[in-house]
């Protein structure tokens, strides 16, 4: 089932171009990542699904609703889940305390937190951390985890409004190798398993390839190449622009060990 529909999205700032007819979709349940070497529009295409910048033209479906232009809370509400390239959490907070601020303010809600916070959704907050492997750490303070840690909460709190589309910000900077490769594995399961469509950036060609079922290569605002790993890895002018073959094949092999 298709999930999203991105059609002929344009931006530009002053006479830069960021983005041209950039044209897409994302099947529930599906992996799809953007790919592009610095300045590629990967960004700014990101920020105009998410609802961080407006189009100057074009169109964002989301199940056959247009939320082209909405703000980022009105498309959150819409079933729409976002984690960022750098964790926004409280870190004054216990994990637990973070996912409980999530699902109250979901809720719309917030005029409980000071009263009853530490109450609500507390059992739907433990069920969260449960599912990726957490749950054994709900009363740490955040400050006190380990980066990769931090960032398994940041994904529990993205899941909490049980979003149907994911967008994911770079998931896996500043991570270790082990770490990149278990939170993907663990993101790609849940996507699968609940049927959410995730749409990702990311800078890591090993995180791209071994857990993506489709990839858009952008460059200069514009998508270039766009399909599975094995086609992207194929293509002379991907090959020629952006990755070189070493850098694909080494992707590739990478894909074949995570589903070996």
């Amino acid at each position: 089932m298709t999930l999203l529909v991105v059609e002929n999205l344009n931006k530009n700032f002053g006479g830069v171009v960021a983005a041209r007819n950039v044209s897409f979709t994302l099947a529930a349940g599906e992996m799809l990542a953007m790919i592009g070497p610095n300045g590629a529009g990967k960004s700014t295409s990101f920020n105009m699904v998410g609802g961080q910048l407006r189009p100057d033209s074009g169109r964002v479906m989301l199940e056959g609703q247009d939320i082209t232009g909405l703000p980022p809370r009105a498309i959150c509400r819409l079933g729409v889940g976002r984690s960022f390239q750098v964790a926004q959490i409280f870190l004054s907070m216990s994990v637990l305390e973070n996912l409980q601020m999530a699902l109250i303010a979901h809720a719309g809600r917030t005029r409980d937190v000071i009263s009853r916070a530490g109450a609500l959704y507390r059992s739907e907050a433990l069920g969260l951390l449960d599912q990726l492997g957490m749950a054994e750490q709900a009363e740490r303070p955040m400050g006190a985890l380990a980066y990769g840690d931090v960032k398994r909460v940041e994904l529990a709190i993205a899941l909490a409004g049980a979003p149907r589309l994911l967008l994911m910000d770079e998931p896996t900077a500043g991570m270790a190798p082990a770490e990149r490769a278990a939170l993907m594995r663990l993101v790609a399961g849940i996507a699968r398993s609940s049927g959410i469509g995730v749409l990702f950036t990311e800078h890591d060609m090993d995180a791209v390839f071994a857990h993506a079922d489709r990839i858009l290569v952008l460059v200069r605002g514009e998508i270039i190449a766009a399909g599975t790993p094995e086609e992207v890895r194929a293509n002379p002018e991907v090959q020629r622009v952006y990755l070189g073959t070493s850098g694909l094949r080494a992707a590739l092999r990478a894909r074949a060990a995570a589903h070996g």
